[in-house]
């Protein structure tokens, strides 16, 4: 089952990011930032699974695809963003979340190598802060990327609980660990099908989408 949810994420992750790449190289109206986030996902699940199989240690690219992530999803709601202080906000965040976790891994390099709870925490919760801020302008705005920030914001804020209660929980039996990451492989499923429901509903007819 755990196979099944994980592999069917990697399908979905395909599809959004042919369809998005379509969108925007063929229509130009996907965003350049959200279709290279979609890219770098799918690099880094691809990359992450293949190190899997060969039994050798891939949480230095958990860690990248974390940082990865914050990076790209920041620069996208910067861009669709309106409100100039909003747009400052987000850009002194992302400077200031580089550099403690620049700071973190100089004093600890070898928290680059395992898994980094504070890195993990960090970066979810502050792309979630920038999704609550557009959902916040579309009350009075257009609904842009509305599917796809609630998915956004669902899976990122389930996925550090859980991964917050695993690392509390360590002591746990096998199975418990089991139902954890089967349930966020679960959420990980559910994240991408919101991001596919986007673009049915925002490109796959003749409306425009500002990029």
């Amino acid at each position: 089952m755990a196979d099944f949810l994980i592999y069917s994420g990697y399908l979905i992750l395909l599809i959004d990011l042919i369809l998005y790449t379509y969108s925007f190289f063929r229509k130009e109206k996907a965003n350049v930032f959200f279709v290279g986030y979609l890219a770098f996902a799918f690099l880094m699940q691809m990359s992450m699974e293949t190190l899997f199989h060969f039994k050798m240690n891939n949480l230095f690219l958990v860690n990248t695809f974390f940082i990865g992530q914050m990076v790209l999803l920041g620069l996208f709601y910067h861009s669709i963003l309106k409100i100039r202080i909003q747009k400052k906000f987000v850009k002194v965040s992302l400077i200031l979340a580089l550099l403690v976790l620049t700071i973190q891994f100089i004093n600890t390099p070898q928290e680059f190598l395992k898994f980094n709870l504070f890195e993990i925490t960090l970066t979810s919760l502050l792309i979630v802060v920038f999704a609550l801020m557009h959902f916040y302008n579309m009350l009075t705005e257009h609904k842009t990327y509305y599917y796809a920030s609630m998915g956004v914001i669902i899976y990122l804020l389930s996925s550090t609980v859980l991964f917050i209660i695993g690392n509390l929980t360590s002591t746990l039996n096998n199975d418990v660990k089991y139902l954890s990451w089967m349930f966020n492989a679960f959420l990980n499923v559910i994240y991408y099908l919101f991001i596919l429901y986007e673009w049915k509903v925002s490109f796959s007819n003749k409306k425009s989408l500002q990029s």
